[in-house]
């Protein structure tokens, strides 16, 4: 009987060791113009992934606010900054990770455009407004006003634009036909079939884009197996599909 029991035992021991290790549920606060790549890559995560997509700046308050965020992936070097000196960042878990083109979004089929100081912007407005995130909070309004005053562009259309709480909301009022035209990053316009990148942005009229991923102070644990996963191979093919440019390649 002990000798069964034994056998037994040892079995389920053994069987105990063979079970795939289950990954802690994640939760992700990520900026919203990471929607479309980052769901696709969720989707091949082995573990529960939850994703709350907002702009840059609304999602950092919440982590200073205490949201229950794990891990935490901004448009903006800046607003990762604020987090990292307020202590809010685990040590030694912040990348780069990604980069991006800012362009000038119009309906799909419209005729491109070269964007520089010749650029009649108000012209091409006509009577409509210019589709924009926030330019004092949201990374894709902020890089997209330093490259219009850049480029001279700004005192033209600044009391014309239509701003939106993120970068998703401004390509969704150019999809719409809203609005003729909007700024937001390459990678939106790629994503929506009712839009096209009319022109490019020079990258010397702008910050340079960059995207900081990081776990949130104090839950290393759960934020670690996704943190790993977005910086491994099948994430960051599944990024660069989507127009993105991964950093460190």
């Amino acid at each position: 009987m002990w000798i069964s029991r034994f056998f037994l035992g040892g079995a389920v021991f053994l069987a105990l060791l063979a079970r795939p290790v289950v990954a802690e549920p994640v939760t992700v606060f990520a900026a919203a113009s990471l929607k479309t790549a980052l769901d696709d890559v969720a989707a091949g995560y082995d573990g529960e992934v939850t994703l709350s997509y907002a702009g840059s700046s609304m999602l950092a308050r919440q982590v200073q606010q205490g949201a229950p965020a794990d891990v935490v992936f901004l448009a903006n070097t800046d607003w990762m900054d604020v987090l990292e000196a307020d202590g809010l960042i685990a040590s030694g878990t912040r990348v780069d990770l990604l980069g991006n083109r800012l362009v000038l979004a119009g309906p799909a089929g419209a005729a491109p455009v070269e964007i520089g100081p010749q650029l009649d912007l108000g012209a091409m407005l006509g009577d409509g407004r210019l589709a924009m995130a926030l330019v004092q909070a949201v990374p894709a309004g902020i890089y997209g006003k330093a490259a219009l005053e850049s480029l001279g562009l700004w005192a033209a259309v600044e009391h014309r634009v239509a701003q939106v709480d993120n970068v998703r909301a401004a390509l969704a009022l150019v999809s719409l036909g809203q609005v003729p035209l909007g700024v937001v990053y390459a990678t939106d316009a790629l994503a929506d079939p009712h839009v096209d990148a009319l022109g490019v942005f020079p990258q010397s009229s702008h910050p340079p884009i960059r995207y900081p991923v990081a776990a949130v102070a104090g839950r290393e644990d759960a934020g670690a197996a996704f943190l790993a996963f977005l910086t491994g191979p099948e994430a960051r093919t599944i990024f660069a599909a989507h127009g993105f440019a991964v950093l460190g390649d």
